[in-house]
């Protein structure tokens, strides 16, 4: 991880001499301006040997020494308190968290937005280091797009449990879809492999050569435009609900990435797919108990429900 920085000492030639120190780096080193007033504000700048300001001037033959910090990596952990976020439970071993919609749960290449393990480390909270280090602790996730009830490990021992708990399948994982049209039958299972999308990066889909993946569902609302589905995981892949969905000709309502009508999104009110974690059962990884927490919808996803149930 990055916090090693480049050392640079170098000369002023001749033709630099009378410059201001900012400019002159800028010149020596190709950075911006700001960049270099801002390395020299942060006392990383020395001429001869003493700190200076930025509108000093530099003489020809003085010897300049810079630190250039660089620039961190995209999986660095950036402890940060993100609004929005539950703790719905806490204790030695585990932490379990209401996420908000437009929350990663770690850091990963080209998400530069909040993620949970930032907040938990924010807050302060030691999470377990088993996992690549961005994703410490970590033994399920949640789409940026999807909210929800979540658990997350703090000690060794925990993390080993359930990783193997999530890995054999003895975890309940339900959530709550609202989803286009009526599903036929009103209660079912999909069993259909998921792969990547052959013609697009950040998609999933049906794919023969997929990793076996299992949904069930059923059926509790059936409205005019749309339904309220419970659903039972079986198996964990990417966009599972959202892919198995949307294979079926049932999109969940406001998911425009795998068909949803763009129509009835903005009808709803919604920017993001219907689909909330509402509970999560397992056994205490010390105690051994079962455990159930639940989430309740965000007021996005009670809203859509709301105008969708108007709708006669």
């Amino acid at each position: 991880m990055s916090t090693h920085a480049d050392q640079r000492t170098v000369f002023v030639p001749d033709g630099l001499a009378g410059e201001r120190v900012d400019a002159a780096m800028a010149r020596m080193f190709g950075l911006s301006r700001t960049r270099a007033a801002d390395l020299i504000s942060q006392g990383l700048v020395q001429v001869d040997g003493a700190d200076v300001g930025k509108s000093d001037r530099v003489d020809a033959g003085a010897m300049l020494d810079v630190t250039i910090p660089v620039e961190s990596d995209p999986l660095e952990v950036v402890p940060e308190l993100v609004e929005g976020i539950r703790i719905i439970h806490d204790d030695d071993a585990i932490v379990v968290i209401d996420k908000p919609v437009g929350v990663a749960v770690h850091p990963s290449p080209g998400w530069t937005g909040p993620t949970v393990v930032g907040h938990l480390a924010g807050a302060g909270f030691r999470i377990s280091t088993s996992g690549a280090s961005e994703r410490q602790g970590i033994v399920q996730r949640l789409d940026v797009g999807t909210s929800g009830v979540m658990v997350i490990c703090k000690s060794e021992h925990a993390y080993s449990v359930l990783k193997n708990a999530f890995r054999h399948r003895t975890v309940d994982k339900t959530y709550h879809a609202l989803v286009q049209g009526h599903p036929d039958p009103l209660a079912g299972t999909v069993d259909a492999p998921i792969g990547r999308h052959p013609h697009h990066d950040y998609k999933f889909a049906v794919m023969a050569d997929g990793r076996h993946s299992v949904t069930h569902y059923e059926t509790l609302e059936a409205h005019r435009f749309a339904s309220l589905l419970e659903v039972h995981l079986e198996t964990g892949r990417t966009h599972q609900i959202r892919v198995h969905m949307s294979a079926l000709k049932h999109p969940c309502v406001g998911d425009l990435t795998y068909g949803a009508d763009p129509r009835l999104a903005e009808r709803v009110g919604l920017q993001r797919q219907w689909l909330h974690a509402v509970r999560l059962g397992f056994e205490h990884p010390e105690s051994g108990d079962y455990v159930t927490y639940e989430s309740t919808y965000p007021d996005d996803l009670a809203h859509a429900l709301d105008v969708i149930r108007d709708e006669h």
